[in-house]
């Protein structure tokens, strides 16, 4: 019973973030562009916290053929003391994982139903990889772009913004 508790409580979030926060959705050319990351905030069991640390960097590439890049690097990843990407310690490479994300493909834009969808051919979160992920856009300007990932790759549903690069 517990468990359906904590699944109504992430789609009602998700249902009255949406709403809330829901805007006209901008035509799919209007999201072409680079972007940069603002914020990337997980909610899991009522916790809020930054994905990648509090001063993440990032950055979204939307091309006009379809193409699309993300990567978000965190500000604590360590430097390897081998100075050999190849011979990170165990420590070491937990906390690159931990820290970053990346990953390419192509996508799409629903415009009727403001969503986002991202089909990855490749990424740092392997499960990802081949996939279909899907984002709900919940607010657009001209340069403002914040969308819904309603799983995490950290767990959680995830809220991501992103400001137009110019």
């Amino acid at each position: 019973m517990q468990r359906y508790a904590k699944q109504f409580t992430v789609v009602l979030w998700l249902t009255t973030t949406c709403m809330a926060g829901a805007l006209p959705a901008q035509a799919s050319t209007d999201l072409v562009g680079t972007w940069s990351l603002v914020a990337s905030v997980a909610e899991k069991d009522g916790v809020r916290r930054e994905q990648f640390g509090h001063g993440a960097n990032g950055v979204l590439m939307l091309d006009d053929n379809g193409h699309f890049m993300l990567t978000i690097i965190g500000p604590d990843v360590p430097k390897f003391a081998s100075n050999n990407r190849a011979h990170a310690s165990a420590e070491e490479s937990q906390a690159v994982v931990a820290g970053t994300i990346a990953m390419i493909g192509r996508y799409a834009v629903d415009e009727g139903r403001s969503t986002l969808t991202f089909f990855v051919d490749a990424s740092t979160f392997p499960n990802w990889a081949g996939t279909t992920q899907k984002r709900v856009i919940v607010a657009t300007t001209g340069d403002d772009l914040e969308y819904v990932t309603p799983t995490a790759s950290s767990g959680g549903v995830g809220r991501v913004r992103w400001r137009r690069l110019r």
